[in-house]
């Protein structure tokens, strides 16, 4: 029966093993891709579709003024200060 040592040392030689096969492979594969991207040009929309770009908001009109400063605010997102604290936001309405 193998020692707890001789089992640690094993482990150690295959994770280093498998590192290697690994990296070997990975480099295999990223020579195919990009063979395959630059054969058929294709983009990075079209490999990993519309992942993390969310679509632009459209801008809003202003819906509300300040009538001190002349600022504007849509209605959307965090209230600015000049209207945060207001109990009838209806003074401040664009008409």
């Amino acid at each position: 029966m193998a020692t707890y040592r001789e089992l640690k040392a094993k482990i150690a030689e295959l994770e280093a093993a498998a590192s290697e096969v690994r990296a070997e492979e990975i480099a295999d594969v990223l020579t195919e891709l990009r063979a395959k991207v630059a054969e058929f040009g294709l983009t990075q929309e079209q490999i990993f579709g519309a992942q993390g770009r969310a679509a632009p908001h459209p801008t809003l009109p202003p819906k509300y003024r300040d009538p001190v400063t002349g600022s504007t605010w849509s209605g959307r997102g965090r209230a600015p200060a000049w209207i945060a604290t207001a109990k009838k936001r209806e003074r401040f309405l664009i008409r």
